[in-house]
């Protein structure tokens, strides 16, 4: 009987995640059956409870059920209660249990498949939504200089900053993308907007010589932070499917006991 596992969203039409676990799957002939399942926006724990009485072991969770679904864990990870939110759930007898893997995800993307550097550069961030949240503490934890989070809203990227300057080695600031200033090696683009060809007006001189520029959606085309970035003179630029990948993997090792390849999924998905 196949193990049954599923991705929960609202929507979730579009996701890969199915392909992604799938192909993880036949790497070791393990017999997994992964759907997509969409969530009622009012009852995501009555969807949960339907799918683990329908046999499902393991769910990730994704926009906009992350934070419902940290509330409904018994237990969590250190990198799920520093976001602040989940993505990767499971049971443990009748115990729910949840981490989440963005954040790791991203710097295996960023440090191992794409050979940047996070240690010792200075890092900004744009955006402070749940998304940054997510992958604060990794980034942290591989200890850049400096990160600097700069959102359209400027209260909102030091409230976020204020959250993991608490026991982070390195100084993290808080700003607003209006008067942005100062050069970095390392910039993420976290801004949604960017997904739908919208990107706020940046000011010139953020890159430092030699910087890299990473945006953790991913699409068909450049995105348009990719097209800036590459304006700016980046010296290397790359969306976020690495980041899909390496965090599902992250997420099919807590369930399976095992971590599947990904550079031939990724390769499949582009």
């Amino acid at each position: 009987m196949s193990s049954l596992y599923c991705v929960f969203g609202n929507p979730v039409a579009h996701s890969r995640s199915p392909d992604i676990h799938h192909a993880f799957a036949s790497q070791k002939g393990d017999d997994v059956r992964y759907e997509k399942r969409e969530a009622p926006l009012e009852d995501f724990s009555g969807a949960l409870e339907a799918f683990r009485a329908d046999g499902g072991l393991g769910a990730n969770v994704t926009v906009p059920f992350k934070e419902q679904a940290f509330e409904l864990c018994a237990a969590v990870t250190e990198r799920a209660n520093q976001a602040g939110a989940v993505n990767t759930l499971w049971w443990e007898g009748e115990q729910l249990n949840g981490d989440n893997t963005d954040g790791a995800g991203m710097v295996k993307d960023i440090r191992d498949n794409l050979g940047w550097q996070i240690q010792g550069k200075r890092v900004l961030v744009l955006g402070a939504g749940g998304a940054v949240r997510g992958v604060m503490g990794p980034l942290l934890a591989e200890k850049p200089t400096l990160v600097r989070v700069a959102n359209r809203t400027a209260e909102k990227a030091q409230i976020l900053a204020r959250r993991f300057m608490d026991g982070s080695n390195s100084p993290v600031l808080g700003s607003g993308l209006e008067g942005l200033a100062g050069q970095f090696d390392v910039v993420i683009n976290a801004i949604s907007a960017g997904l739908h060809g919208e990107m706020p007006a940046l000011p010139d001189g953020l890159l430092a010589e030699g910087a890299v520029a990473y945006d953790m959606v991913y699409g068909k085309e450049p995105t348009p932070f990719m097209r800036w970035a590459q304006q700016q003179g980046a010296a290397a630029v790359s969306d976020g499917l690495g980041m899909l990948v390496e965090q599902a993997a992250e997420a099919f090792e807590i369930w399976r006991g095992w971590r599947p390849e990904t550079a031939a999924v990724m390769a499949m998905l582009r």
